[in-house]
Formats: C-alpha cells, sequence, structure tokens
C-alpha cells in the first residue's frame, strides 16, 4: 500500500474512532461543549471550515482516481481472461483490481464518514446549547415563580393590615364622605332656587310684554275705527259738495 492510501486507511480508521467516542452515551452533549470550548479548539475552530474544504477536496480527489483506476483494471481483466494468457499475469491483474477496489473503499468511506463527523460535531453543538437554554429559561421559571409567590404573600399581608386599618377608620371616612354629599345637596338647591327665581322673573316679563302687546292692539284697533269715521265723514262732506 502507498503512502497516500497508507494515510487515507490511518484517516479512516481515526474517523470511525472518533465517530465511537461520540456516539458514547454517558458524555452529555454539554460536556462535549466544554471540551470544544477548550483554548486549543477555539484556535483550531478558526480553520476548521478550511481544512473541512482542504480534505473534502482530497477525498473526493482520491475516490474518483480510485474510480478509475477500478474500471481500467476492470476492462483489462476482462479483456486479459478473454485472450487467456498466462497464470502469472492473470494474478498480477487480478491484484491491481482488488487494490483499486480496495482503495475506492477506503476513499468513499473517508469521504462519507468525514460529512458524518461534521454533522454529528454540529448536531452536538446545537444540542448542547438548547439544553443549556432550556436550563437557563428553567432557571428564569423557577425564579420568577418564586418571586410570585412572595409577592403575592405580601400583597396578602399588605391587604390584611389594610382592612385592619380600615376598619376604624370606616366611620370617620363615612362621616366625611356624609358632609360632603350635605354640602353638594345644598348647592344644587341655591342653584336650583336662583334658576326658579330667574324663571319667575322670566315669567313674569313675558306676562308684562303680552299685556303691552294686548294694549296695543286695543289702541291700534280704536285708532283704525277712528280713522275709519273720518274717512267716512270726509266722503260724507265731498259728496255734499258736488250736489
Amino acid at each position: 500500500m502507498t503512502f497516500q492510501w497508507t494515510a487515507v486507511a490511518a484517516f479512516l480508521y481515526g474517523e470511525i474512532g472518533v465517530i465511537l467516542v461520540l456516539c458514547l452515551p454517558f458524555i452529555s452533549p454539554l460536556r462535549w461543549q466544554k471540551i470544544f470550548m477548550i483554548p486549543l479548539w477555539s484556535k483550531m475552530a478558526v480553520f476548521w471550515n478550511k481544512m473541512f474544504l482542504t480534505i473534502i477536496v482530497l477525498l473526493i480527489v482520491l475516490f474518483l482516481d480510485a474510480v478509475r483506476e477500478v474500471r481500467k483494471y476492470s476492462a483489462v481483466h476482462v479483456n486479459e481472461k478473454a485472450a487467456s494468457i498466462n497464470t502469472n499475469a492473470f494474478d498480477h491483474i487480478q491484484m491491481k483490481l482488488f487494490r483499486s477496489q480496495r482503495n475506492l473503499y477506503l476513499s468513499g468511506f473517508s469521504l462519507f464518514l468525514w460529512l458524518v463527523l461534521r454533522r454529528t460535531i454540529t448536531l452536538l453543538t446545537q444540542l448542547a446549547k438548547g439544553m443549556a437554554s432550556h436550563a437557563a429559561l428553567e432557571t428564569q421559571v423557577n425564579d420568577a415563580t418564586e418571586a410570585a409567590k412572595k409577592y403575592m404573600a405580601e400583597n396578602e399581608r399588605l391587604q390584611e393590615a389594610l382592612s385592619e386599618k380600615g376598619s376604624g377608620k370606616s366611620k370617620e371616612s363615612a362621616e366625611a364622605t356624609d358632609k360632603k354629599l350635605k354640602k353638594e345637596v345644598e348647592h344644587l338647591k341655591a342653584e336650583l332656587q336662583k334658576t326658579s327665581d330667574a324663571l319667575q322673573k322670566a315669567n313674569n316679563e313675558v306676562t308684562a310684554v303680552k299685556k303691552q302687546s294686548e294694549g296695543l292692539r286695543r289702541d291700534y284697533d280704536h285708532l283704525m275705527k277712528e280713522y275709519e269715521q273720518l274717512q267716512d265723514s270726509l266722503n260724507e262732506a265731498e259728496d255734499k259738495k258736488d250736489l
């Protein structure tokens, strides 16, 4: 096995080991979050995306090279088998085909597990953040509940104290309220008396105006009668002159 495929095999075994460790049930996501927050990992996180993309590209190149090798030696294997050459050459081609297939599986599984590893770490981080936020919200809810209970107890104590104090002051407040209401009633009565006086005065003035208008109407009727009499007398005098 060449150096590059030895490195790919070691990388694959490392991926399998890391994924198995990440899937251990007794290590919680919060513990992994604390591990990921170590300064060493924080420094590596800056180059994590670049490293991830670089390894993806390398594994894709190796995978495509392995596919090419498998196709090449598969075609040669068929041709050599059909030509019925000697056994040593056939075995050599068979060995090349086996190695190319092995390299194909190594690169393919390395690429797949690298993506799975990235996704697993992302899910663990999100789960840890969700658990931390849930714990914080639960703490806030508990604090709010305790504060509400405390405020309710204090409110009840204040209401009891006010009810005790208010029982002694209720009579005084009632008397003060009665006095205030009496003053308002007297004020309203005075206003009503003023209004009634003003209305009576207005009625008297209206009655006087009616009487004056009736007197003026009688005077007008009397003057009209005198005017008609004078007119009749003038007409009679004119008739006599004409005769």
